[in-house]
């Protein structure tokens, strides 16, 4: 994914990033309430495990990421690097930074590419959990592939000074998948799920609400349920324990039970789908009336 071959040859004195530095609080992104502070942080170069790095190139990353200035402690930080033509778009490598006191998994997270004058040149929602865990206190590079249908022809986008972002501005809710689900589901079913989302909207604000989308009895007697978990918060919301009751068309409780999720994380102003499966010794209703039915916390 990255590229530095046109440093080739550069001595120490030349080398330089070709990018700008957008750093926002981690809480515009993750939901966290923890704020920045005054506290300056070094961040120390991080590769994805799966990279496989040239010597030479491995020594460019370093002296870049030895020059990057300090952060402050809870901060995410994009550090433009290079960027340039791809057969896809624009390929544009970067430093994503991190200064929370722990490891760091993003979602689906709006980025824009930006000129000198910062003139909007792209804009492209990436899943950034494709990154993986990044470690406290580090810098890990990436090359983000900006789509040609993403592309403003119209701006000019010179190879200094311009810029990457994180787009703190978007306040669109949107689906986000469990990293199982995520590497599971075929794309088409994926897109349903992403059209259902933006169908029933954002939930009210401060809430977090549950909407049912298939709930089917197994041969064995369970009853399976897939639900939409849906957070209106401006914040992550952690569920380790749910206890459900399933009502259907006659309003009666087909179901009960305390579900425990271990730590089920539902980011700020996102709906995540989950699977409950009810055993056969929970069912409180023979032949219940499927045609209509909704799940509510139980008392």
């Amino acid at each position: 994914m990255l590229s530095f071959f046109k440093r080739k040859g550069k001595s120490d004195t030349e080398l330089k990033s070709d990018g700008r530095e957008s750093t926002v609080s981690a809480g515009d992104i993750t939901g966290d309430t923890a704020s920045s502070s005054d506290e300056e942080v070094t961040t120390s170069l991080s590769l994805h495990p799966s990279l496989t790095v040239p010597k030479e190139q491995m020594y460019v990353l370093r002296f870049l990421n030895n020059e990057l200035p300090p952060l402050k402690r809870n901060q995410l930080s994009l550090s433009g690097i290079e960027w340039n033509e791809h057969s896809e778009g624009l390929a544009v490598s970067a430093f994503v930074r991190n200064t929370v006191e722990r490891e760091m998994s993003l979602g689906e997270v709006p980025l824009l590419l930006m000129n000198e004058k910062n003139e909007l040149k792209a804009r492209h929602t990436f899943q950034l959990n494709e990154l993986g865990e990044i470690p406290a206190d580090s810098s890990r590079p990436w090359t983000f592939i900006f789509p040609d249908s993403t592309i403003n022809d119209h701006v000019e986008l010179g190879k200094e000074n311009w810029s990457i972002a994180f787009d703190v501005t978007s306040h669109t809710h949107m689906l986000e998948l469990d990293p199982k689900w995520e590497k599971s589901l075929p794309e088409e079913e994926k897109e349903k799920l992403e059209k259902i989302v933006e169908q029933l909207g954002a939930p009210q604000k401060d809430e977090l609400n549950f909407t049912g989308l298939s709930a089917t009895m197994l041969e064995n007697g369970n009853l399976t349920v897939a639900l939409f978990i849906r957070n209106g918060y401006k914040r992550n919301v952690n569920i380790e324990q749910l206890p459900l009751q399933l009502i259907d068309a006659s309003g009666d409780t087909v179901a009960e039970g305390q579900f425990h999720v271990g730590q089920l994380e539902i980011r700020a102003n996102t709906t995540k789908p989950w699977t409950f499966v009810f055993p056969a010794s929970l069912i409180l209703k023979e032949n219940p009336d499927l045609t209509k039915w909704s799940v509510r916390l139980a008392q």
